[in-house]
Parts: C-alpha cells; sequence; structure tokens
C-alpha cells in the first residue's frame, strides 16, 4: 500500500479522502484521512472516485468486494503494474473507470523530486476520470503517456521484465565481496530494491504474456557476448561496445 499512502497524502490537500482496511492496525500510521473497516462505511461515504491500490493479486477481489457498495456513478480505478484481465472486468461492471500505472516506487524514487519520472493513462474508460488523473500527475511533473490496456502491458513487459530478469541473474551469481567496487555495490542496491518488492507483482509482472520475447532478447544477446569472451575477439568485442553504446545513447 506504499503507493495507495502516498497517493493519501497527495488528494488530502483538495479531496475528502478515505482508506479502507479490513485490519485497522495496518492504519495506525495512515493520516489525513477517514480510516473504514467496513463496507457499510464505504457505503455511506458515497465516494465519487474509487483508486484501488492492493497488490496485482487481490486487484479485482477486491473490486468484487466494495462495488455493492459503491453509487452506479463511482468512477473506479486501479494503479495496478498490470493490467491483464481488467478491460474486460471493467467494462462487466456498468461503472465509469480509469486505469493508470504511476511507472515509480517508493523503493528507487524520490517522491519529492518526480520531474524525471514517467505515469501511464489507459486511453480506454472515462473521459473525467483521466482528466482527473492527467491533472494529479501533471501537477508532481510526470511525464505522461498514454497507451491501450494492450500497449501498456507491452510497454510493462520491455521496461521492466528486461531490468527484473538482468537484476535476477545477477543476484543468482553474486558471491559475498569483501572489498566490492562502486558498480558491484550499485547493482546489489538495485537487486536488493527490487527484491523487496511483492512476490507476486514480480511474478505477474514476469508471467506478462509479452515478457517472454523480450527476456528471450537477453538470452540471444548473452550467446552473442560469450562467444567473444570465449575467443577473445578484440574486434568483436569492439562492434559489441559500440552498439550497446549506441543504443544507450539513442534512450537519452
Amino acid at each position: 500500500m506504499r503507493k495507495g499512502s502516498f497517493l493519501i497524502d497527495l488528494l488530502s490537500f483538495d479531496h475528502e479522502v478515505a482508506v479502507v482496511e479490513k485490519d485497522a492496525k495496518r492504519m495506525r500510521f495512515t493520516y489525513n484521512c477517514q480510516r473504514f473497516t467496513t463496507m457499510d462505511e464505504v457505503k455511506a461515504f458515497a465516494p465519487d472516485l474509487v483508486i484501488n491500490a492492493v497488490t496485482v493479486k487481490y486487484t479485482i477481489p477486491a473490486f468484487e468486494e466494495i462495488l455493492p457498495y459503491l453509487p452506479q456513478n463511482c468512477i473506479i480505478s486501479d494503479i495496478a503494474s498490470v493490467k491483464t484481465g481488467l478491460k474486460d472486468f471493467y467494462e462487466k461492471t456498468g461503472h465509469p473507470y480509469t486505469s493508470t500505472h504511476p511507472m515509480f516506487g517508493p523503493t528507487f524514487a524520490n517522491l519529492n523530486q518526480l520531474s524525471e519520472e514517467n505515469a501511464i493513462i489507459i486511453s480506454e474508460g472515462d473521459y473525467m476520470g483521466r482528466i482527473f488523473f492527467r491533472d494529479l500527475y501533471s501537477r508532481l511533473g510526470l511525464h505522461i503517456y498514454e497507451y491501450t490496456f494492450e500497449e501498456h502491458d507491452k510497454t510493462v513487459a520491455y521496461s521492466l521484465s528486461i531490468p527484473f530478469v538482468s537484476t535476477f541473474v545477477f543476484a543468482a551469481v553474486m558471491k559475498h565481496q569483501d572489498a566490492p567496487g562502486t558498480t558491484f555495490k550499485r547493482h546489489m542496491g538495485i537487486a536488493k530494491g527490487v527484491l523487496s518488492e511483492d512476490d507476486y507483482l514480480l511474478q505477474e509482472i514476469l508471467f506478462n504474456p509479452y515478457t517472454h520475447d523480450q527476456v528471450a532478447q537477453i538470452r540471444t544477446e548473452l550467446k552473442e557476448l560469450l562467444q567473444i569472451i570465449d575467443n577473445k575477439d578484440a574486434q568483436g568485442m569492439k562492434a559489441y561496445l559500440t552498439k550497446i553504446r549506441k543504443n544507450v545513447a539513442e534512450q537519452e
């Protein structure tokens, strides 16, 4: 609920906000909002917008639980990292809906300085809901992109699965270092951050139907690089470094 807590703090300046959590103890450090533990409280609150901030595994079950208690015109929304199955679910609810993905997490991002971070707003769904989140993310200084549900998951398969898998491989083969260098320590910090994420979130990102082809590229590149190393091919290494430096430069 780390992003959820961030959104509570952000929205509470201009809106009446409530959070729903069955376990009251988990809300001990939740401030600037009403705290609900029952669906009857949600019904009495009659929200205009619901933001589902649970982990990916429980996104749809959480919606199914709260939907009977919402006004018919209430916009339902999520900030899930993987959107698989959500479009079909939303279309069946009869509610206006909006789906977004702030492409940053408390693990790495400086939440006080987000001007270099991105957010995706799904182009399908309720117009007013999209306007609300576009305004919210603009005020944070985020770079905003609009994709369909399918385009979003293809983007996530590229932008998250490749770094995650590369980090997993590093974590799997690394050994204890008494005097680690700067590069090793930086990679270690990234590995600790990624591995602190929810297991199901990592699983869902990697089980994204578009992930396989992206990860397969890593295998192809490793095969080429290993061949260069085994052959001590200086020219091949120079060409390879030129290729990847160009690739990195094109991303800037």
